[in-house]
Protein backbone atom coordinates (compact mmCIF):
# COMPACT_ATOMS: atom_id res chain seq x y z
CA UNK A 1 0.00 0.00 0.00
CA UNK A 2 2.33 2.80 0.84
CA UNK A 3 4.51 1.70 -2.45
CA UNK A 4 1.17 2.61 -4.29
CA UNK A 5 0.66 5.94 -2.19
CA UNK A 6 4.12 6.59 -2.96
CA UNK A 7 4.55 5.96 -7.07
CA UNK A 8 0.89 8.07 -6.61
CA UNK A 9 2.48 10.66 -4.96
CA UNK A 10 5.49 10.31 -7.45
CA UNK A 11 3.13 11.48 -10.71
CA UNK A 12 2.58 15.16 -11.76
CA UNK A 13 -0.72 17.28 -9.64
CA UNK A 14 -1.54 17.47 -13.49
CA UNK A 15 -1.99 13.25 -14.17
CA UNK A 16 -3.46 13.02 -10.67
CA UNK A 17 -6.10 15.64 -11.50
CA UNK A 18 -6.94 13.63 -14.66
CA UNK A 19 -6.87 10.26 -13.00
CA UNK A 20 -9.29 11.54 -10.07
CA UNK A 21 -11.25 12.67 -13.26
CA UNK A 22 -11.64 9.93 -14.93
CA UNK A 23 -12.67 8.13 -11.83
CA UNK A 24 -15.37 10.43 -11.51
CA UNK A 25 -16.78 10.41 -14.58
CA UNK A 26 -16.68 6.94 -14.51
CA UNK A 27 -18.53 6.60 -11.18
CA UNK A 28 -21.17 9.09 -12.06
CA UNK A 29 -22.14 6.37 -14.85
CA UNK A 30 -21.99 3.56 -13.75
CA UNK A 31 -22.73 3.92 -10.06
CA UNK A 32 -24.28 7.04 -9.54
CA UNK A 33 -26.12 5.94 -6.42
CA UNK A 34 -23.83 4.06 -4.41
CA UNK A 35 -20.57 6.66 -5.19
CA UNK A 36 -23.16 9.88 -3.98
CA UNK A 37 -20.76 10.37 -0.91
CA UNK A 38 -17.94 11.32 -2.72
CA UNK A 39 -19.55 14.19 -3.65
CA UNK A 40 -18.19 15.87 -0.37
CA UNK A 41 -14.82 15.77 -1.66
CA UNK A 42 -15.47 18.70 -4.45
CA UNK A 43 -17.42 20.79 -1.53
CA UNK A 44 -14.39 20.33 0.43
CA UNK A 45 -11.41 21.38 -1.73
CA UNK A 46 -13.70 24.02 -3.62
CA UNK A 47 -14.87 25.74 0.53
CA UNK A 48 -11.52 25.40 1.65
CA UNK A 49 -10.09 27.08 -1.90
CA UNK A 50 -12.49 29.88 -1.32
CA UNK A 51 -11.91 29.91 2.51
CA UNK A 52 -7.96 30.82 2.04
CA UNK A 53 -8.17 32.64 -1.11
CA UNK A 54 -9.37 36.13 0.64
CA UNK A 55 -6.45 36.51 3.44
CA UNK A 56 -3.77 34.89 0.62
CA UNK A 57 -4.32 37.77 -1.93
CA UNK A 58 -4.72 40.31 0.82
CA UNK A 59 -1.39 39.48 2.70
CA UNK A 60 0.21 39.01 -0.58
CA UNK A 61 -0.67 42.20 -1.98
CA UNK A 62 -0.06 44.27 1.26
CA UNK A 63 3.29 42.50 1.83
CA UNK A 64 4.71 42.76 -2.10
CA UNK A 65 3.62 46.64 -1.64
CA UNK A 66 4.86 47.61 1.43
CA UNK A 67 8.32 46.07 0.80
CA UNK A 68 7.76 48.06 -3.06
CA UNK A 69 11.34 50.36 -3.42
CA UNK A 70 11.24 53.29 -4.85
CA UNK A 71 12.37 52.76 -8.73
CA UNK A 72 11.41 49.14 -8.81
CA UNK A 73 10.02 47.81 -11.76
CA UNK A 74 6.78 46.05 -12.03
CA UNK A 75 5.03 44.83 -15.38
CA UNK A 76 0.93 46.22 -13.69
CA UNK A 77 0.66 48.57 -17.20
CA UNK A 78 1.95 45.96 -19.86
CA UNK A 79 -0.38 43.18 -17.44
CA UNK A 80 -3.65 45.72 -17.59
CA UNK A 81 -3.25 46.12 -20.99
CA UNK A 82 -3.20 42.38 -21.94
CA UNK A 83 -5.91 42.24 -19.87
CA UNK A 84 -7.81 44.76 -21.87
CA UNK A 85 -6.73 43.38 -25.40
CA UNK A 86 -8.16 40.09 -24.46
CA UNK A 87 -11.36 40.77 -23.76
CA UNK A 88 -11.65 43.18 -26.54
CA UNK A 89 -10.48 40.22 -28.95
CA UNK A 90 -12.41 37.75 -27.38
CA UNK A 91 -15.61 40.21 -27.73
CA UNK A 92 -14.67 40.85 -31.06
CA UNK A 93 -14.53 36.88 -31.80
CA UNK A 94 -17.97 36.20 -30.42
CA UNK A 95 -19.75 38.75 -32.31
CA UNK A 96 -18.42 37.96 -35.44
CA UNK A 97 -19.30 34.12 -34.60
CA UNK A 98 -23.12 35.07 -33.63
CA UNK A 99 -22.97 36.71 -37.03
CA UNK A 100 -21.93 33.71 -39.24
CA UNK A 101 -23.52 31.24 -36.67
CA UNK A 102 -26.87 33.03 -35.62
CA UNK A 103 -28.36 31.04 -32.80
CA UNK A 104 -32.39 31.10 -32.34
CA UNK A 105 -33.74 30.29 -28.67
CA UNK A 106 -37.30 28.45 -27.67
CA UNK A 107 -37.94 31.04 -24.86
CA UNK A 108 -40.88 30.06 -22.05
CA UNK A 109 -42.45 31.27 -18.99
CA UNK A 110 -39.80 29.98 -16.49
CA UNK A 111 -36.71 31.23 -15.38
CA UNK A 112 -34.79 31.58 -12.41
CA UNK A 113 -35.57 34.12 -9.61
CA UNK A 114 -32.27 36.09 -9.70
CA UNK A 115 -32.06 39.86 -9.55
CA UNK A 116 -29.92 41.43 -12.22
CA UNK A 117 -28.70 44.84 -12.37
CA UNK A 118 -30.63 48.10 -13.81
CA UNK A 119 -28.37 49.50 -15.54
CA UNK A 120 -24.76 50.81 -16.20
CA UNK A 121 -24.66 53.57 -13.47
CA UNK A 122 -26.06 50.64 -11.30
CA UNK A 123 -23.00 48.01 -12.09
CA UNK A 124 -20.83 50.76 -11.49
CA UNK A 125 -22.24 52.51 -8.37
CA UNK A 126 -21.93 49.31 -7.04
CA UNK A 127 -18.08 48.22 -8.28
CA UNK A 128 -17.21 51.67 -6.15
CA UNK A 129 -19.15 50.75 -2.89
CA UNK A 130 -17.56 47.50 -3.04
CA UNK A 131 -14.50 49.56 -3.01
CA UNK A 132 -14.66 51.20 0.28
CA UNK A 133 -16.44 48.19 1.80
CA UNK A 134 -15.86 47.37 5.25
CA UNK A 135 -12.29 45.18 5.23
CA UNK A 136 -13.42 42.50 7.40
CA UNK A 137 -17.16 42.30 5.66
CA UNK A 138 -14.66 41.88 2.26
CA UNK A 139 -12.42 38.90 3.86
CA UNK A 140 -15.85 37.71 5.35
CA UNK A 141 -17.64 38.02 1.65
CA UNK A 142 -14.93 37.36 -0.38
CA UNK A 143 -15.34 40.74 -2.16
CA UNK A 144 -12.08 40.93 -4.17
CA UNK A 145 -12.48 44.56 -5.34
CA UNK A 146 -12.28 45.90 -1.48
CA UNK A 147 -10.04 43.53 -0.68
CA UNK A 148 -7.54 44.36 -3.30
CA UNK A 149 -7.88 48.08 -2.38
CA UNK A 150 -7.80 47.92 1.30
CA UNK A 151 -4.29 45.93 0.59
CA UNK A 152 -2.87 48.19 -1.55
CA UNK A 153 -4.09 51.55 1.28
CA UNK A 154 -2.34 48.80 3.97
CA UNK A 155 1.10 47.89 1.98
CA UNK A 156 1.10 51.73 0.85
CA UNK A 157 1.21 53.12 4.41
CA UNK A 158 3.34 50.68 5.54
CA UNK A 159 6.10 51.63 3.21
CA UNK A 160 8.40 53.29 5.86
CA UNK A 161 6.92 50.60 8.66
CA UNK A 162 9.95 48.80 10.72
CA UNK A 163 11.70 46.34 9.00
CA UNK A 164 10.11 43.54 11.71
CA UNK A 165 6.74 44.87 10.58
CA UNK A 166 7.24 44.04 6.53
CA UNK A 167 8.79 40.41 7.80
CA UNK A 168 6.09 39.95 9.49
CA UNK A 169 3.73 40.60 6.98
CA UNK A 170 6.11 38.49 4.43
CA UNK A 171 5.99 35.54 6.97
CA UNK A 172 2.03 35.59 7.14
CA UNK A 173 2.07 35.79 3.62
CA UNK A 174 4.68 32.58 3.08
CA UNK A 175 2.53 30.82 5.71
CA UNK A 176 -0.42 30.93 3.67
CA UNK A 177 0.88 30.29 0.09
CA UNK A 178 2.33 26.50 1.90
CA UNK A 179 -1.33 26.14 3.46
CA UNK A 180 -2.57 26.60 -0.64
CA UNK A 181 0.10 23.88 -1.28
CA UNK A 182 -1.61 21.39 1.22
CA UNK A 183 -4.94 22.31 -0.67
CA UNK A 184 -3.96 21.68 -4.11
CA UNK A 185 -2.51 18.78 -3.09
CA UNK A 186 -6.09 17.11 -2.47
CA UNK A 187 -7.35 18.50 -6.02
CA UNK A 188 -7.84 14.77 -7.82
CA UNK A 189 -10.07 13.66 -4.95
CA UNK A 190 -11.71 17.49 -4.93
CA UNK A 191 -11.88 17.28 -8.81
CA UNK A 192 -13.14 13.55 -8.54
CA UNK A 193 -16.07 14.86 -6.46
CA UNK A 194 -17.21 17.94 -8.82
CA UNK A 195 -17.32 16.05 -11.59
CA UNK A 196 -19.58 13.17 -10.11
CA UNK A 197 -21.61 15.40 -8.82
CA UNK A 198 -22.29 17.61 -12.69
CA UNK A 199 -22.82 14.83 -14.14
CA UNK A 200 -24.93 12.99 -11.90
CA UNK A 201 -26.92 15.70 -11.30
CA UNK A 202 -27.61 16.98 -14.45
CA UNK A 203 -26.46 14.93 -16.68
CA UNK A 204 -24.98 14.74 -20.23
CA UNK A 205 -28.61 14.43 -21.75
CA UNK A 206 -30.34 17.83 -19.98
CA UNK A 207 -27.99 20.08 -22.35
CA UNK A 208 -28.91 18.08 -25.78
CA UNK A 209 -31.18 20.76 -26.44
CA UNK A 210 -29.23 23.45 -26.23
CA UNK A 211 -26.34 21.97 -28.69
CA UNK A 212 -26.17 25.25 -31.30
CA UNK A 213 -25.55 27.67 -28.54
CA UNK A 214 -23.16 25.55 -26.84
CA UNK A 215 -21.36 24.99 -30.04
CA UNK A 216 -21.10 28.43 -30.68
CA UNK A 217 -20.08 29.66 -27.14
CA UNK A 218 -17.49 26.98 -26.77
CA UNK A 219 -16.20 26.84 -30.11
CA UNK A 220 -15.51 30.90 -29.38
CA UNK A 221 -13.90 30.28 -26.27
CA UNK A 222 -11.64 27.66 -27.23
CA UNK A 223 -10.94 30.05 -30.54
CA UNK A 224 -9.98 32.47 -27.99
CA UNK A 225 -7.78 30.21 -26.24
CA UNK A 226 -5.88 28.54 -28.88
CA UNK A 227 -5.65 31.03 -31.68
CA UNK A 228 -6.23 34.68 -30.15
CA UNK A 229 -3.99 34.14 -27.19
CA UNK A 230 -1.40 32.52 -28.77
CA UNK A 231 -1.51 35.37 -31.54
CA UNK A 232 -1.00 37.79 -28.81
CA UNK A 233 1.30 36.15 -27.06
CA UNK A 234 3.60 35.70 -29.89
CA UNK A 235 3.78 39.14 -30.45
CA UNK A 236 4.82 40.05 -27.36
CA UNK A 237 7.51 37.70 -26.48
CA UNK A 238 8.39 36.76 -30.36
CA UNK A 239 8.98 33.04 -29.52
CA UNK A 240 6.68 30.27 -29.46
CA UNK A 241 3.57 30.81 -27.38
CA UNK A 242 2.20 27.15 -27.20
CA UNK A 243 4.15 25.32 -24.44
CA UNK A 244 3.22 28.90 -22.10
CA UNK A 245 -0.17 28.73 -23.42
CA UNK A 246 -0.62 24.82 -22.94
CA UNK A 247 1.55 25.21 -19.27
CA UNK A 248 -1.75 27.55 -18.25
CA UNK A 249 -4.74 25.72 -19.46
CA UNK A 250 -3.66 22.80 -18.15
CA UNK A 251 -2.47 23.87 -14.67
CA UNK A 252 -5.04 26.61 -14.39
CA UNK A 253 -8.07 26.01 -16.65
CA UNK A 254 -8.62 22.31 -15.52
CA UNK A 255 -9.04 23.39 -12.19
CA UNK A 256 -11.13 26.35 -12.71
CA UNK A 257 -13.25 24.60 -15.14
CA UNK A 258 -14.54 22.04 -12.42
CA UNK A 259 -14.39 24.98 -9.43
CA UNK A 260 -16.09 27.60 -11.57
CA UNK A 261 -14.60 30.24 -10.10
CA UNK A 262 -11.65 32.62 -10.60
CA UNK A 263 -11.36 33.40 -7.23
CA UNK A 264 -11.42 30.02 -5.75
CA UNK A 265 -8.87 29.38 -8.31
CA UNK A 266 -6.32 32.45 -7.02
CA UNK A 267 -4.43 30.14 -5.18
CA UNK A 268 -3.61 28.01 -8.03
CA UNK A 269 -2.80 30.38 -10.33
CA UNK A 270 -0.83 32.12 -7.74
CA UNK A 271 1.42 28.54 -6.94
CA UNK A 272 1.56 28.67 -10.93
CA UNK A 273 3.16 31.96 -11.12
CA UNK A 274 5.30 30.94 -8.53
CA UNK A 275 6.64 27.70 -10.59
CA UNK A 276 7.23 29.84 -13.63
CA UNK A 277 9.50 32.12 -11.86
CA UNK A 278 7.25 34.91 -12.05
CA UNK A 279 8.08 38.67 -10.36
CA UNK A 280 6.28 38.04 -7.06
CA UNK A 281 5.71 41.99 -6.42
CA UNK A 282 3.69 41.98 -9.90
CA UNK A 283 1.86 38.69 -9.74
CA UNK A 284 0.67 38.69 -6.27
CA UNK A 285 -1.40 41.83 -7.53
CA UNK A 286 -2.02 41.32 -10.73
CA UNK A 287 -3.64 37.55 -10.18
CA UNK A 288 -6.58 38.94 -7.64
CA UNK A 289 -6.78 41.75 -10.34
CA UNK A 290 -6.94 39.32 -13.20
CA UNK A 291 -10.07 37.27 -11.31
CA UNK A 292 -11.94 40.48 -10.97
CA UNK A 293 -11.65 42.51 -14.82
CA UNK A 294 -10.04 39.96 -16.90
CA UNK A 295 -12.86 38.89 -18.39
CA UNK A 296 -12.46 36.95 -21.63
CA UNK A 297 -14.64 34.04 -21.30
CA UNK A 298 -17.46 36.53 -19.99
CA UNK A 299 -17.30 38.35 -22.98
CA UNK A 300 -18.22 35.33 -25.13
CA UNK A 301 -20.85 34.93 -22.77
CA UNK A 302 -23.00 37.85 -22.59
CA UNK A 303 -22.25 38.76 -26.94
CA UNK A 304 -23.73 35.11 -27.58
CA UNK A 305 -26.33 35.11 -25.19
CA UNK A 306 -27.88 38.60 -26.30
CA UNK A 307 -27.29 38.56 -29.68
CA UNK A 308 -28.80 35.09 -29.52
CA UNK A 309 -32.03 36.94 -27.67
CA UNK A 310 -31.75 39.61 -30.54
CA UNK A 311 -32.03 36.61 -33.23
CA UNK A 312 -35.12 34.89 -31.80
CA UNK A 313 -36.99 38.43 -31.24
CA UNK A 314 -35.77 39.31 -35.28
CA UNK A 315 -34.42 42.43 -34.01
CA UNK A 316 -32.37 43.90 -36.83
CA UNK A 317 -28.83 45.20 -35.39
CA UNK A 318 -25.87 45.55 -37.69
CA UNK A 319 -22.20 44.29 -36.94
CA UNK A 320 -20.99 47.52 -35.51
CA UNK A 321 -23.35 48.49 -33.53
CA UNK A 322 -23.66 44.67 -31.73
CA UNK A 323 -19.67 44.86 -31.37
CA UNK A 324 -20.05 48.04 -29.57
CA UNK A 325 -22.91 46.77 -27.03
CA UNK A 326 -21.45 43.63 -26.60
CA UNK A 327 -18.20 45.20 -25.62
CA UNK A 328 -19.34 48.07 -23.13
CA UNK A 329 -21.67 44.90 -21.44
CA UNK A 330 -18.35 43.14 -21.04
CA UNK A 331 -16.44 45.82 -19.85
CA UNK A 332 -19.15 47.00 -17.39
CA UNK A 333 -19.06 42.96 -15.60
CA UNK A 334 -16.35 44.40 -13.87
CA UNK A 335 -16.68 42.78 -10.43
CA UNK A 336 -18.92 40.09 -11.19
CA UNK A 337 -16.59 37.96 -13.39
CA UNK A 338 -15.02 35.94 -10.22
CA UNK A 339 -18.70 34.49 -9.13
CA UNK A 340 -19.91 31.51 -10.53
CA UNK A 341 -22.60 32.75 -12.96
CA UNK A 342 -21.63 36.26 -12.42
CA UNK A 343 -21.77 37.22 -16.21
CA UNK A 344 -25.15 36.04 -16.98
CA UNK A 345 -26.76 38.33 -14.89
CA UNK A 346 -25.27 40.89 -16.72
CA UNK A 347 -27.18 39.76 -20.08
CA UNK A 348 -30.26 41.68 -19.13
CA UNK A 349 -28.11 44.92 -18.99
CA UNK A 350 -26.74 44.27 -22.79
CA UNK A 351 -30.13 43.11 -23.68
CA UNK A 352 -31.62 46.63 -22.44
CA UNK A 353 -29.19 48.09 -24.81
CA UNK A 354 -30.86 46.91 -27.53
CA UNK A 355 -34.68 47.27 -26.35
CA UNK A 356 -35.74 43.89 -25.46
CA UNK A 357 -37.40 44.09 -22.66
CA UNK A 358 -36.64 42.69 -18.85
CA UNK A 359 -38.90 39.46 -18.70
CA UNK A 360 -37.49 37.79 -22.41
CA UNK A 361 -33.86 38.77 -21.13
CA UNK A 362 -34.20 37.12 -17.79
CA UNK A 363 -35.38 34.04 -19.75
CA UNK A 364 -32.10 34.37 -21.75
CA UNK A 365 -30.41 34.57 -18.02
CA UNK A 366 -32.39 31.24 -17.33
CA UNK A 367 -31.43 29.40 -20.54
CA UNK A 368 -27.69 29.98 -19.69
CA UNK A 369 -28.00 28.52 -15.92
CA UNK A 370 -29.33 25.79 -17.83
CA UNK A 371 -26.28 25.23 -19.65
CA UNK A 372 -23.93 26.48 -16.92
CA UNK A 373 -22.58 23.11 -16.33
CA UNK A 374 -20.73 23.56 -19.27
CA UNK A 375 -21.07 27.55 -20.53
CA UNK A 376 -19.82 28.49 -16.91
CA UNK A 377 -17.23 25.95 -16.69
CA UNK A 378 -15.32 26.49 -19.88
CA UNK A 379 -15.90 30.26 -19.15
CA UNK A 380 -14.11 30.26 -15.78
CA UNK A 381 -11.28 28.28 -17.31
CA UNK A 382 -10.34 30.44 -20.05
CA UNK A 383 -10.76 33.75 -17.49
CA UNK A 384 -8.15 31.74 -14.89
CA UNK A 385 -5.89 30.45 -17.02
CA UNK A 386 -5.52 33.90 -19.07
CA UNK A 387 -4.80 35.57 -16.03
CA UNK A 388 -1.53 34.03 -15.40
CA UNK A 389 -1.01 33.83 -19.62
CA UNK A 390 -1.24 37.52 -19.31
CA UNK A 391 0.90 37.97 -16.50
CA UNK A 392 3.94 35.62 -17.61
CA UNK A 393 3.72 37.09 -21.09
CA UNK A 394 4.21 40.82 -19.59
CA UNK A 395 7.02 39.51 -17.81
CA UNK A 396 9.08 37.49 -20.39
CA UNK A 397 8.37 40.13 -23.03
CA UNK A 398 10.34 42.70 -20.59
CA UNK A 399 13.18 39.57 -20.27
CA UNK A 400 13.16 39.46 -24.27
CA UNK A 401 13.67 43.55 -24.15
CA UNK A 402 16.39 43.24 -21.62
CA UNK A 403 18.01 40.59 -23.06
CA UNK A 404 17.79 38.17 -20.79
CA UNK A 405 14.80 35.83 -22.31
CA UNK A 406 12.32 33.38 -20.82
CA UNK A 407 13.29 30.40 -19.10
CA UNK A 408 12.07 27.66 -21.19
CA UNK A 409 12.74 24.74 -18.48
CA UNK A 410 9.91 26.89 -16.33
CA UNK A 411 7.61 27.35 -19.14
CA UNK A 412 7.59 23.95 -20.52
Amino acid sequence: MYKLLNNWYKLSLVKRIIAGLIIGIILAVTIPDIAQPITIFGSLFVGALKAIAPMLVFFLVASAISQHKKGQQTNMKSVIGLYLLGTLSAALVAVTASFIFPVNLTLGAGVEDVTAPGGVVEVLKALLLNVVDNPVKALYNANYIGILSWALMIGFTLKNAAASTKLMLSNVSDALTEMVRIVIAFAPLGIMGLVFDAIATSGIGALLGYGKLLAVLIGCMLFVALVVNPIIVYIYIRSNPFPLVLRCLRESGITAFFTRSSAANIPVNMTLCDDLGLDRDTYSVSIPLGATINMAGAAVTISVLTLAAVNTLGIPVDFGTALILSILAAVSACGASGVAGGSLLLIPLAASLFGIPNDVAMQIVGVGFIIGVLQDSFETALNSSTDVLFTATAEFAKRRKEGNGASKGKIA
